[in-house]
């Protein structure tokens, strides 16, 4: 196997990896709609305020499995998060180990000791991590939504029942220019740190530009749904979705700004960003949203707004 190191925002990289994607997520997530290229986009893509590492293995001229890595520019001791897949015409040949090792070598070459993977719960994936001396530290859980089904007449009683004292504002691609600094103040309460992003830690108006501007480069399509006070500007709860083309979208960020929790604004937030896409997209038939297992109050929200557990994924650490 020949390691290659790759530019994931080059069309000629998303070219030569999407066969292989596509048949590891055939096997892997048999009811998904079919690995587009501007999902593959999306994946491989440098994000905002981080570097990324993408290397793949080749047996020949034919790409045989890759390890795309996330590294936050704002931790510069911190992990490489990502994931790593060996397609499966080429398991059991080395490619994985081969693959990690190279991801451990090109983050000791950064100052950088840790790898972070995630990967979908599995029997062999397990025995993988075991073989290679990874422990597992924490679980992710899938969820997918179909917005026409039964889940449909919960999102509309939830979009029903407005919160007394606020008012929603919603958007689809770039942020009006007049709440775009209230959604950069809102956007620095998140805290749960993204596989492969950066966590801003102040974030301005040109972070949320910038983070716009890679999502339109990767043909998705932001949806938002803000809250406000009734009588005020500042936005205290935002959610997010990203629609490209194909009938699946992906589920982003739920925040509400701790002082105003507990009042049913995160499930009228995100009733109506789900109905709005839903109305606004015709092909739209499912939404997937990962959910850090430790966050109960998330996974319980979506649970409530009608998304069923699809699969589980297991985060590993490996040192360098």
């Amino acid at each position: 196997m020949e390691i290659r190191s790759l530019d994931g925002d080059e069309p000629a990289t998303i070219a030569a990896l999407l066969p292989g994607f596509r048949d590891t997520m055939s096997l892997e997530l048999p009811g998904d709609p079919p690995v587009t290229e501007a999902l593959l986009a999306r994946l491989f893509q440098r994000r905002h305020g981080t570097e990324r590492i993408v290397l793949a293995a080749y047996d020949g001229g034919t790409p045989a499995g890759v390890l795309k890595l996330g590294l936050d520019l704002g931790d510069p001791s911190g992990p490489g998060h990502g994931s790593l897949w060996v397609f499966p015409a080429f398991r059991r040949r080395g490619a994985g180990r081969a693959l990690a090792a190279a991801g451990l070598a090109a983050l000791r070459e950064r100052g950088r000791d840790l790898l972070l993977a995630d990967a979908p719960r599995a029997v062999a994936g397990e025995r993988f991590a075991a073989g290679l001396g990874a422990e597992l530290i924490g679980e992710s859980v899938r969820h997918r939504l179909r917005p026409a089904g039964p889940a449909s007449a919960v999102l509309q009683a939830a979009a029903a029942r407005p919160v007394p004292g606020y008012r929603l504002v919603a958007w689809r691609g770039p942020c009006p220019d007049d709440l775009v600094e209230p959604y950069a103040r809102a956007w620095s309460g998140l805290e749960e740190r993204v596989n492969g992003q950066a966590r801003i830690r102040r974030p301005s108006a040109d972070d949320v530009r910038a983070r716009e501007a890679e999502a339109e480069r990767a043909g998705h399509l932001p949806h938002v749904v803000a809250a406000l006070p009734e009588h005020g500007t500042a936005i205290v709860g935002y959610a997010t979705l990203f629609v490209r083309d194909s009938p699946m979208a992906d589920g982003g960020e739920t925040l509400v700004l701790p002082q105003h929790r507990r009042r049913g604004l995160a499930t009228w937030l995100k009733s109506e960003l789900l109905l709005g896409a839903a109305r606004e997209n015709s092909r739209l038939a499912l939404v997937q949203v990962f959910n850090d297992t430790a966050d109960t109050a998330v996974v319980a929200l979506n649970r409530k707004l009608g998304f069923e557990a699809d699969s589980y994924w297991s985060t590993y650490a490996l040192k360098a």
